[in-house]
């Protein structure tokens, strides 16, 4: 963003990688400093200290790195690194990152006269604005709330009355939608614009310039650092409460293993600026490990602009839902050569294990899945260097006790089905959110004895790799079967004429409800015999699963209903089936 660095007056980095001197390195890892930030809690893991009462990530690991930066202890490539796809770029050393984000805070704290404790919301897209304001917000000690750019005006209407926010952030496209609600608002004070031009009634961002001098404020470790609306499957959205412990200290005190990334390392996630995924992954937990949070701004989501930039540039992990991976393997990945590419991971819903064979068959790569809620970040993966099985979420992340657990709460023994449960008693893991705010009600159905309880339905085979089902209501129940969406669709994504299907429950007089596919053809059988090709994948279900589990009502669409998220709206469907539209 040239406006942006204009204004700052701060020279682009001129290059990522001009070499520096090898250091010591800690634990054996050839690209990790013994002297980086995550090794100085070292004694905190080993349970020789205790978790500090106060922490705050800005100044205990941003600019921990930003000393080690300057000392020449790390090395030369950027922490952020923006790119617009038509030819501007943002390179931000972690000195850099300070020295704007202390400005922002500024700004936030003198022009917008917020407070520590006070909420912001911000919805922008994936612009470097993002990430200076929540840094900016850290060191302010105000909470900020991220929200997606297609947030209608009512959703904007109920995030701003429910949260009480004071000030909101966004760009062109979001403010008429803020304006046509504002009046209903009575604890919005005020409205910044990320813009070229003026609106009236808001202050314009890139004109606030204020000086860099600014002190972090001191945060204790349960302090609330972001809330995120999330949506159940009735009612409003909930607001999910995480702290500076649950999402700036857990990776510290956590094993390095479901990132494992290194100073050296650049990180690219897809995922959109209102999701957790995305603080996880390109705020987070790169930054503790002093890697570079590679953005590309992706207007829109398209196969050739993804491959193409992991051919341009040195990403070594590249962090997507499933619906990318899904549509990237649609293209002959043979004449597409990564630069840098080494790890690859997936989140949000399961990935079908045709798609991770057909990846790796083309690419070489495993896709390594994660698994988590906005209530938990991520609780299960496939670390680096762990068997692959095809279709499992992998096993406990560090910190937590995962089980599957009954209605009653009691540990299911390997391979039987239940719900995916995080124990939270006697004591709450730090990476689990704090409540939902002002819903005793709903923070307390979430637990269920010495459990937190997701919601999914799953098993745990004997090597402890966690197998996901459905979400409870996804669940379909079949002359008396109960039947996952999940194993389903992944047989049907096995058949070479489907490139996606969403399996839901449909309404029938004699089994009380049937499964129903809804499928996307892929482009070389869009003209087949439909009748014929429906008939064909239902054999091929009853073959590939047990035969009671195939679809007896197949329907081809276009495209599914997707969230922003790229997860498929199964509820939409299932809605529409059962006549709830």
């Amino acid at each position: 963003n040239q406006v942006l660095l204009h204004i700052f007056k701060l020279p682009i980095l001129k290059s990522l990688w001009t070499q520096k001197p090898l250091y010591r390195t800690f634990h054996g890892h050839p690209k990790l400093l013994a002297s980086d930030v995550y090794s100085q809690y070292q004694a905190v893991r080993r349970g020789e200290q205790e978790i500090p009462k106060y922490f705050n990530f800005a100044s205990d690991v941003l600019d921990k790195w930003s000393e080690i930066e300057k000392a020449g202890k790390r090395p030369s490539n950027s922490a952020f690194w923006w790119i617009s796809g038509k030819g501007e770029e943002v390179k931000w050393s972690f000195e850099e990152l300070g020295f704007l984000s202390r400005k922002v805070a500024n700004v936030l704290t003198k022009v917008c006269g917020l407070q520590k404790g006070d909420r912001i919301i911000v919805v922008l897209p994936r612009i470097p604005e993002w990430w200076l304001v929540n840094v900016a917000c850290m060191r302010a000690g105000i909470v900020l709330i991220p929200g997606t750019s297609q947030l209608s005006a009512k959703d904007i209407l109920y995030r701003l009355q429910a949260s009480k926010a004071m000030c909101i952030i966004t760009d062109d496209t979001v403010a008429p939608a803020v304006d046509s609600v504002a009046s209903e608002c009575q604890f919005l004070k005020t409205k910044l614009i990320v813009s070229k031009g003026s609106r009236e009634g808001w202050l314009n961002f890139s004109e606030l310039n204020q000086s860099a001098d600014h002190s972090c404020v001191k945060t204790r470790i349960e302090d609330s650092v972001n809330i995120f609306f999330t949506s159940g499957t009735t009612g409003s959205p909930k607001m999910t409460e995480h702290s500076h412990g649950s999402l700036g200290f857990r990776p510290l005190l956590s094993e390095r293993y479901w990132l494992d990334l290194t100073p050296s390392d650049v990180i690219w996630s897809t995922a959109d600026t209102g999701w957790i995924l995305t603080s996880l992954t390109s705020v987070f937990d790169p930054w503790v490990f002093g890697s570079c949070i590679f953005v590309h701004q992706l207007p829109q989501i398209e196969s050739a602009t993804i491959l193409n930039t992991l051919c341009r540039f040195p990403i070594d992990t590249l962090v997507g839902v499933p619906t990318l991976y899904r549509m990237l393997v649609q293209n002959d990945l043979s004449s597409y050569k990564f630069m840098n590419l080494k790890h690859c991971m997936s989140g949000g819903e399961p990935l079908n294990p045709e798609v991770m064979e057909k990846w790796k068959s083309q690419t070489g790569l495993d896709i390594h899945e994660v698994y988590g809620q906005t209530e938990t970040g991520i609780i299960c993966s496939v670390f680096k260097g762990m068997k692959i099985k095809p279709g499992s979420m992998g096993k406990a992340a560090p910190l937590f006790d995962v089980q599957v657990v009954d209605k009653n709460a009691n540990i299911l023994p390997p391979g039987q089905q239940g719900e995916i449960a995080v124990r939270s008693k006697p004591i709450r893991p730090l990476g689990l959110f704090s409540e939902y705010i002002d819903n005793p009600k709903k923070t307390a159905e979430s637990e269920r004895g010495d459990f937190y309880v997701t919601g999914d339905r799953g098993t745990m085979d004997e090597d402890g790799y966690f197998w996901f089902i459905g979400r409870d209501d996804d669940i379909i129940i079949s002359s008396g079967y109960r039947i996952g969406p999940f194993e389903v669709e992944s047989a049907l994504m096995e058949h070479p004429a489907v490139a996606e299907a969403a399996v839901v429950s449909s309404p029938d007089p004699l089994r009380g409800e049937v499964v129903k596919a809804f499928v996307v053809l892929s482009a070389t059988f869009s003209s087949s015999d439909r009748e014929h090709l429906a008939c064909e994948l239902q054999e091929h279900v009853k073959k590939t699963t047990a035969p009671y589990k195939y679809p007896r009502k197949v329907e081809f669409v276009q495209q599914m209903p997707k969230t922003i998220t790229g997860k498929i709206k199964r509820h939409e469907l299932r809605n529409k089936e059962w006549g709830r539209m």
